[in-house]
């Protein structure tokens, strides 16, 4: 981890700076305590990251002669197009920045994500060999543990819980399992062919986060935020598909392409008076359900 750590650095640098000296990335190496011990880059290591970086992550670190020799990425495109890389280096990036202000502790607040601390990595490495996994699972509202076998397909972090997509091979269907509720977990020694036509991204592309429903069509739902709440879902939208179809000022209307599935009801929910369905129907009727049982809960007070 500290290898990936060191190299994850020296890109994020190289990242912010645009273009750098080598000696100034080895000033701020330098500087760096917990991962450089206050030791200066050797120009023989420098060379041995930058070759390992571009194995391990294909990113061309080059060396721009005229003006200095300032080193810069070359295809840094590649970074902003591979989503699960650019989270990965965001991620270790963060993880760097806030090792470097381990002072601050008491005033860096994180949210924690226990459940990828025991089962991810098991997760991960069946999934490199596609082999089955047995698991001792326990939904939420369940009072008995089963246990049974799938193929792992993908993981997904959403909402601060890892889910694992997978094959049910009891069932014969394809199921979500939380690993915040798995009790047990083993990897065996059986392959699977994963279907040559799955794609991760696509399975979920017509999903706001980790709930399916294979027998709802997709529709175009268009959403109006009012005023105050337009820069939060400008700045963070709820799905790729989000578009701006009007903005006066006082509100925005926003058109989606997705299945209303349970957790994109709660999202909507969340924000409560600041943004309003306009369409379709019945996700507006559905939207009131829910606000009528709040209203319920309420009315005697």
């Amino acid at each position: 981890m500290i290898q990936l750590q060191k190299y994850t650095w020296l890109i994020d640098t190289i990242r912010r700076a645009g273009k750098i000296s080598f000696e100034e990335i080895s000033e701020r190496w330098e500087r760096n305590k917990d991962l450089s011990d206050y030791r200066p880059l050797s120009r023989a290591t420098f060379n041995r990251w930058k070759d390992a970086i571009f194995i391990q992550f294909g990113i061309i670190i080059s060396c721009q002669r005229a003006g200095g020799y300032l080193y810069y990425i070359e295809n840094l495109e590649d970074i902003d197009e591979d989503n699960l890389k650019k989270w990965m280096l965001d991620s270790f990036a963060v993880g760097n920045l806030i090792g470097e202000n381990l002072s601050l502790k008491d005033r860096i607040l994180v949210n924690q994500v226990p459940s990828a601390r025991d089962y991810l990595a098991a997760l991960l490495e069946a999934m490199k060999e596609n082999r089955t996994v047995t698991i001792t699972y326990c939904a939420f509202g369940k009072t008995k543990s089963y246990t049974f076998c799938i193929e792992p397909y993908c993981v997904k972090l959403f909402e601060n819980r890892w889910y694992v997509l997978a094959h049910n091979v009891q069932y014969d269907d394809i199921r979500i399992y939380g690993l915040d509720r798995i009790e047990d977990l083993k990897v065996e020694d059986r392959t699977f062919k994963l279907p040559k036509d799955f794609s991760a991204s696509d399975f979920f592309s017509s999903y706001y986060g980790i709930v399916t429903n294979m027998n709802i069509n997709p529709e175009r739902i268009v959403i109006r935020a009012y005023k105050d709440h337009i820069p939060y879902i400008n700045s963070l939208p709820l799905h790729h598909s989000q578009k701006l179809l009007e903005d006066n000022g006082e509100y925005a209307d926003f058109e989606l392409y997705l299945v209303p599935t349970y957790d994109f009801v709660m999202r909507l929910l969340h924000v409560g008076a600041m943004i309003e369905v306009v369409s379709p129907v019945s996700l507006r009727k559905t939207m009131k359900g829910w606000i009528s049982d709040m209203y319920n809960l309420y009315k005697n007070d």
